[in-house]
């Protein structure tokens, strides 16, 4: 079950009460050198992520275990882990870890490896057909086996009445615990930002350019 932030009310909020819940933060990224345009929604988006975090905590309670989708390690170093992938997902799990929350390791990071390295294949293209299908197979199998234990991780490691966070990318496959309540935080950047990247890639089909889809 999932909810968003805007939606969720008090008397409905306090329903969840003695419940596990995950506060769902999508991952938005950007390049070294963004346009001023996506550098402004990006900055804006995760403004909104700290606003939604913080209401979120308010009415449902304060965050306990941090996640963060492709680190498989714990504590100090996978805080650290998290700061390269993105600076601004980390700045708010540092702030939750400085308030009490456990950073906590959320894959396998061997997994994560063996599935960057089979993308990367499928991205560079293959001549074989054979070979083809086969890394595809690869690919999917250890994407599976990550949100199996991503899954498993969470269940493991968040307690009863625990609020955990999660960052991850919107496109996951993750199936979460039976009795484990998502809250979905989504700026109103993000549709924004959705529409940005689309506009890109339709302008880029206009003018012909190699790779690009509607």
């Amino acid at each position: 079950m999932s909810s968003e932030l805007g939606k969720l009310e008090k008397p409905e909020a306090e329903q969840y009460k003695g419940q596990r819940k995950i506060y769902l933060v999508p991952l938005v990224f950007a390049p070294r050198q963004p346009s001023p345009d996506y550098a402004e929604l990006y900055d804006r988006y995760w403004s909104g992520v700290w606003e939604h975090l913080l209401k979120l905590e308010h009415g449902m309670g304060p965050v306990s275990r941090i996640y963060h989708e492709a680190v498989g390690v714990s504590g100090a170093e996978g805080l650290e882990l998290s700061e390269q992938m993105s600076e601004k997902s980390a700045a708010v799990a540092r702030t939750k870890v400085e308030a009490g929350a456990s950073f906590e390791a959320a894959e396998d990071q061997e997994l994560v490896v063996e599935s960057m390295d089979w993308q990367r294949c499928l991205v560079m293209g293959l001549e074989s057909r054979t070979a083809g299908e086969y890394v595809w197979g690869a690919y999917n199998e250890a994407v599976k086996k990550r949100f199996e234990l991503m899954r498993q991780r969470i269940d493991e490691t968040l307690k009863p009445e625990e609020a955990g966070l999660l960052f991850i990318s919107e496109e996951h496959r993750l199936q979460f615990p039976g009795d484990v309540r998502v809250f979905y935080v989504s700026p109103p950047a993000l549709d924004e930002i959705h529409r940005w990247l689309r506009d890109q890639r339709q302008q880029a089909a206009r003018q012909g350019e190699p790779g690009a889809q509607e």
